[in-house]
């Protein structure tokens, strides 16, 4: 079997024991044994091999004790310095950049505010070529110092491959894009979908870092699910991860842009949200600005009654697909965040009134439910954790 390989194990704890740094760090040897579980003569190799790659550092502080007379006690920390790596997010309206260290450090960020959803993938690859060297370059560094480049986009997304099989950024057609990408900038290049992105991005950073298991549910033009699964992001067949925007709430119900009917992006999306108020005669026809759907809860919020109903009814829909969520895989937290979630109480207390209402009893009290806003640096910042994991797993993934 393949954990019974040598090398594969020895992959496996060396993995842990960067990311026992990355989550407790400054830490001592012995705190790594206690958050691991391995031996100390293990941690004692994993941690002298790491110092002497450049990715860990030691920290002597005085001991406890006389300091004169005591041992100085020895902490280790990752060494921000090591990598250096870039996330970029992509959104129907802007393209967000985040230059980070190591550490997830940022260096430098920049939003791009665009119209992307209307340009041709190649363009747009351009315009993602233009903003990382703008942002590099407010980092005081040059593209030889980038060690990757992570990319978060919505849609049916192959973290494997690189490709987005369907985007609401990109189209309908397969567009190997994180390849031209790559090609453009010299430097290695990650394809993900931006739900995955923030669920390593709370691993790492946020309302995860405690824990092994949970899911992240984004609300914005899209809908999107990412699962961290034993500390790893959850993908299906072919590399692709869950789409929770496609999950069917209503059947046979409203078209979506993926070409089906009754999908919850139809109805709780901005964009589904948008058309329902087009056909309400709240909006006049138009493009999914982010101008247009301020205006539609600006009038929900103003306490006209149509436009509430349709956040309401979001809410609701959104609440059973996340109640569904709980019964099928009881995460111990889900957190929710995006744009989408601008509507507040008109939104959120429907979202958990159906999730009370839906879950089975004996789950109820298991999973937690957080609500956390994210920047779009934030977002970028999350897409260079892709590439810092992949760094840092790089042993394991090569022996996978």
């Amino acid at each position: 079997m393949k954990t019974a390989d040598p090398e594969f194990m020895r992959a496996i704890n060396r993995y842990h024991v960067i990311d026992a740094i990355r989550r407790a760090g400054p830490i001592a040897r012995v705190g790594i044994t206690e958050r691991t579980e391995l031996s100390p003569a293990t941690v004692s190799a994993i941690t002298a091999a790491l110092i002497e790659e450049g990715l860990v550092q030691v920290q002597r502080l005085p001991s406890n004790g006389d300091a004169a007379r005591g041992r100085p006690r020895v902490l280790l920390d990752l060494n921000g310095a090591a990598y250096t790596v870039v996330g970029v997010k992509l959104s129907a309206h802007r393209i967000g950049v985040a230059v980070t260290d190591a550490r997830g450090e940022p260096l430098a960020e920049l939003v791009l505010p665009l119209r992307v959803s209307r340009q041709s993938p190649g363009v747009v690859a351009d315009l993602v070529e233009d903003g990382v060297r703008r942002c590099v370059a407010d980092a005081g560094l040059r593209m030889e110092q980038i060690s990757g480049i992570g990319i978060g986009l919505p849609g049916v997304i192959d973290g494997n491959t690189g490709v987005s099989h369907w985007s609401p950024v990109l189209g309908l057609s397969p567009v190997p894009f994180a390849e031209a990408v790559a090609q453009r900038l010299g430097t290695a290049a990650i394809l993900e979908n931006d739900a995955g992105l923030v669920a390593l991005a709370e691993h790492w950073f946020g309302h995860g870092r405690d824990l092994s298991d949970f899911a992240v549910v984004t609300v914005e033009n899209s809908l999107g699910l990412g699962l961290i699964v034993d500390g790893r992001l959850h993908r299906g067949a072919h590399g692709v991860g869950p789409e929770l925007g496609h999950v069917k709430v209503v059947a046979g119900g409203r078209p979506c842009r993926c070409g089906q009917h009754g999908c919850l992006d139809a109805y709780a999306s901005d964009w589904g949200l948008l058309r329902l108020g087009e056909e309400a005669g709240l909006l006049l026809p138009g493009d999914d600005t982010p101008e247009r759907i301020a205006l539609l809860v600006e009038r929900a919020l103003g306490g006209d009654p149509a436009a509430a109903a349709l956040f309401r009814q979001a809410g609701s829909l959104l609440g059973l697909a996340v109640a569904n969520l709980i019964n099928l895989l009881n995460p111990p937290r889900i957190i929710l965040t995006g744009e989408g979630l601008r509507a507040g109480a008109l939104l959120r207390e429907p979202l958990l009134e159906a999730v009370a209402a839906n879950v089975l009893p004996t789950l109820r009290e298991a999973s937690e439910i957080l609500f956390h806003a994210w920047g779009d640096e934030m977002w970028a910042r999350g897409a260079a954790t892709i590439v810092l994991r992949r760094i840092y797993e790089a042993p394991w993934n090569n022996a996978a």
